[in-house]
């Protein structure tokens, strides 16, 4: 009831002060930052919000062209638009110009533009609601409106500079955790998102995104965030593993694997394709005593096995087989 009440007021404010607002279009008021890593030229936009799935409406982004977050009074039109226009050659500065140039209700809106080369561009309108600010740093910037106290945007600004070395996505998440401890939306929260793209584009598309974290509903996103960002860092060794492995570089294919399973000693699936990946390379004493384990936990995996060797994904002798089946 009072987000309704609130939101209404907020249609009336713009009506007195002559902005143009579409009803349809998406009430988004969050905090967010963009930034590029200058080192591997990855660029990337994290976003939080009470609000359902601000991911799909605030965050976009283009391997080797840039990032954007629209929010406050969306024109999601923004992401594509602005993206398109980068591509074209434009920098942050011009895109976020020519958006703007033609947008009524450029009051109401925040956005910030970040292209391939990092430069920055970001804009937040007079009438965005209080707390409303935005801080441009080198190659990231940070915005927020409707928060609870002044210091979210000086919050996140320092959270990212002091964690200069880590991954990007690392960073992003850091500083939306430093935009709550701030005080955050004075709503509270909801969801949250976090993308990261390549510098460069391999025109695949549909390969193109080195994190794409998203949090539609939950009493505490950030949370949930930083877990699904601790499972991506997982696969990624599991992944790393796999190459290793196609290679026969053993040492290296087992150090991922171990890792991935540090980080997650609960996830029987990354245990069992390790187990099996020894067995492969007739290490079978190690082999057995990891499947063992998960046969034990959940003794469906005993069933796949029986399945690998049709499609040689298990290659051991006939011997082994029995070996392993017995456990």
């Amino acid at each position: 009831m009072k987000k309704t009440l609130l939101f209404f007021c907020c249609l009336a404010s713009l009506a007195v002060n002559g902005q143009l607002y579409k009803q349809h279009a998406p009430f988004a008021h969050t905090y967010s930052i963009v930034a590029r890593d200058s080192l591997t030229g990855e660029m990337g936009v994290a976003v939080q919000s009470h609000w359902f799935s601000v991911g799909t409406t605030v965050s976009w982004g283009e391997a080797g062209v840039g990032v954007v977050a629209t929010q406050s009074f969306v024109n999601k039109s923004f992401g594509i638009r602005g993206l398109a226009l980068l591509k074209n050659g434009l920098n942050a500065r011009q895109v976020l110009d020519s958006l703007l140039a033609t947008d009524a209700a450029r009051e109401v809106r925040q956005v910030a533009i970040l292209d391939n080369r990092g430069g920055v561009a970001v804009h937040t309108g007079k009438d965005c609601i209080q707390y409303a600010a935005h801080i441009r740093g080198i190659q990231f910037s940070v915005q927020a409106n409707m928060m609870l106290g002044d210091q979210v945007p000086s919050a996140m600004a320092a959270a990212f500079e002091k964690s200069a070395g880590k991954s990007l996505a690392e960073r992003l998440l850091l500083a939306l955790e430093a935009a709550q401890r701030a005080g955050g939306d004075i709503r509270g929260q909801q969801s949250a998102a976090l993308l990261v793209v390549p510098g460069t584009s391999e025109n695949k598309p549909w390969d193109e995104r080195s994190v794409d974290l998203r949090v539609d509903d939950h009493e505490q996103p950030l949370t949930e965030l930083r877990r699904l960002w601790k499972v991506t860092v997982a696969y990624d060794h599991m992944n790393r593993g796999d190459l290793a492995v196609e290679k026969n570089d053993m040492e290296t294919a087992m150090r991922e694997y171990n890792a991935a399973m540090t980080l997650m000693p609960g996830n029987l699936e990354m245990q069992y394709w390790t187990g099996i990946t020894l067995a492969n390379n007739k290490q079978m004493d190690k082999a057995l005593q990891i499947l063992k384990k998960v046969f034990s936990a959940d003794k469906n995996w005993k069933e796949l096995t029986r399945r690998l060797p049709a499609v040689n994904l298990l290659t051991v002798s006939g011997k082994d087989l029995e070996r392993i089946l017995a456990l």
